[in-house]
């Protein structure tokens, strides 16, 4: 089976599936501990990868090799792949899409916006006449083969969202995101407007959607979920904090316990890596320092 299919024989199953952001193969690995898809979120890598804001810096052939070292180090995971839109060009973004599928990625995100792009929940963005973005999607969608392709809206306004999302649903794609959705209120009619056609639904903290439990998701008719940043925002937090203690301590580490993430520990995580390339366990124990 393909990873395709799946992906998208996943996100047919009863509930919501999640996929969680990561921004570099060191959060990867510790979200391949507790989740079994991973979502390449533009957000974090443009903030990893350039330490720049999400407004379109990314270039496709860094972000295709971002994707060649995941599917590398994690071969059971699904792993979709946010394309943003397509790197501007149709033809770019058919080629991006042929070399991700031929990379293993389980599929992508293509959306509507226009340059200048911004982050999903962030204001200002523009989004391309809609009829120029259908002809987009319709060119990667016979692109792939059998990679998931996920079509998204970032329209604001309300009648354009039900007119986008309608539209998105009558093509080919196997799933519809409208980002930034501001209510459970919208995740509804959006879920009607779209039929039966699978539903994304994007979480990020401090954006504009609300805070939704995957059950409270299933129950409105989701049928994924992408957490864009939390990885990212959790390294923030404690980096800022063990640097601010440190400099209070005058540069003396802090004591080890058993909560402390140390040499043996890093190295026990990305042990497990080579381990799963190769179709061997190898228990946190026998790593070696």
């Amino acid at each position: 089976m393909t990873y395709g299919s799946r992906l998208r024989e996943q996100i047919a199953v009863p509930g919501t599936t999640p996929l969680i952001g990561v921004y570099d193969m060191y959060s990867a690995s510790i979200a391949a501990e507790h989740y079994d898809g991973m979502f390449v979120s533009g957000f974090g890598f443009a903030a990893s990868h350039y330490g720049l804001p999400d407004i379109g810096f990314i270039a496709w052939p860094d972000m295709l090799a971002f994707a060649q070292r995941l599917r590398g180090a994690f071969p059971l995971h699904h792993l979709l792949v946010d394309i943003d839109d397509g790197y501007v060009d149709p033809e770019v973004a058919c080629h991006m899409v042929r070399s991700l599928e031929r990379a293993g990625a389980s599929g992508v995100i293509l959306e509507d916006q226009k340059r200048p792009r911004r982050c999903g929940h962030a204001d200002g963005k523009l989004v391309l006449p809609l009829e120029e973005y259908l002809e987009k999607l319709h060119l990667v969608l016979a692109a792939r083969d059998d990679l998931v392709v996920v079509a998204r809206t970032d329209a604001t306004e309300d009648d354009e969202i039900l007119r986008r999302a309608r539209a998105l649903a009558a093509t080919d794609a196997d799933v519809i995101l409208v980002d930034g959705v501001r209510s459970t209120e919208w995740i509804q009619r959006i879920r009607e407007v779209v039929g039966g056609k699978p539903l994304l639904f994007n979480q990020i903290a401090g954006g504009k959607s609300p805070r939704l439990s995957l059950t409270e998701l299933t129950g409105l008719g989701v049928d994924a979920a992408i957490y864009s940043t939390p990885c990212l925002f959790a390294a923030h937090q404690a980096m800022e904090t063990a640097l601010a203690e440190l400099r209070l301590a005058d540069g003396r580490l802090p004591a080890a316990d058993v909560s402390t993430v140390g040499v043996r520990e890093s190295t026990a995580l990305l042990a497990r890596n080579i381990s799963r390339h190769h179709g061997a366990p190898t228990a946190p124990e026998e790593a070696t320092v």
